[in-house]
């Protein structure tokens, strides 16, 4: 085993008299991890924009390249303020396939199709990793809760929650695909269109809320990062005493050896 991986005393329990900080902690990891209201808005504009915009006047390329130009906007944006561009820049990419899939199919509605797709491969892959003991939100949050995979086998009581709170999001997902792709198949444009863009935020609330209620319960994270300083700081501390001996003849540096 090796120290990130030796097993814990003691961790199926969050540390007495600090729940105030676990839970400000887990907030914090889970508005870096999706966005927050920023990330949410940027998600929902192109879609509201292309909506409207075709509900208007049924212009295919005109709902698409001012989509498009939305995403890019948020892009600069965000670049000019110097912050975190990610979840722009997927919006962007999202937004680009949708555009180069509607143009070549003619069809409006496949605007849509790439979005529908990823997220019904986002919720096979929640309950997939789940079933195979490596749950998704637990690969994304671990590294914000700079804990990294230690909850898998020092920290049974937080890969339970990263468990529940996969499963929460897969079948979630699970349920908007449920309404979105028969709306694809058997209705019009718009009303897909409008369908899609409110439920954009309310399934996503949800899911990030059942995160937040399962990981504040759970124990809290192990930083596995302050681990590896400490360690590295009594490495540097022992050699320094050992060097300090070795220099008033008390003790040998190692590799070195006193002549008899």
């Amino acid at each position: 085993m090796t120290s990130l991986d030796k097993p814990t005393e003691d961790t199926d329990q969050t540390p007495p008299g600090r729940p105030g900080d676990a839970r400000a902690v887990t907030e914090a990891a889970l508005f870096e991890a999706f966005g927050g209201v920023r990330g949410m808005v940027e998600t929902v504009v192109p879609g509201l924009l292309f909506v409207a915009i075709f509900t208007v006047n049924k212009d295919l390329h005109l709902s698409a390249i001012a989509a498009l130009a939305v995403s890019l906007v948020l892009v600069v944006v965000r670049l000019v303020r110097k912050d975190t561009v990610k979840h722009a820049f997927s919006g962007v990419f999202g937004v680009a396939f949708g555009v180069v899939f509607a143009m070549f199919t003619g069809n409006a509605k496949d605007f849509y199709l790439p979005g529908m797709l990823y997220t019904l491969g986002l919720a096979l892959a929640y309950i997939v990793t789940t079933l195979a003991g490596v749950p998704l939100i637990g690969l994304i949050l671990g590294p914000v809760f700079r804990e990294n995979l230690s909850w898998r086998t020092r920290n049974p009581g937080r890969k339970k929650a990263y468990a529940k709170s996969s499963w929460a999001w897969g079948l979630i997902l699970l349920a908007k695909c449920a309404i979105l792709f028969p709306l694809y198949w058997w209705s019009d444009t718009t009303r897909l269109g409008w369908v899609l863009v409110a439920l954009k935020i309310p399934p996503f609330l949800l899911a990030v809320w059942l995160t937040w209620v399962f990981l504040a319960k759970a124990p809290a994270p192990i930083d596995v990062f302050a681990e590896m300083e400490a360690q590295e700081e009594a490495e540097k501390a022992e050699k320094e005493r050992r060097a300090a001996l070795a220099a008033e003849g008390g003790e040998p540096e190692p590799g070195r050896h006193r002549k008899g």
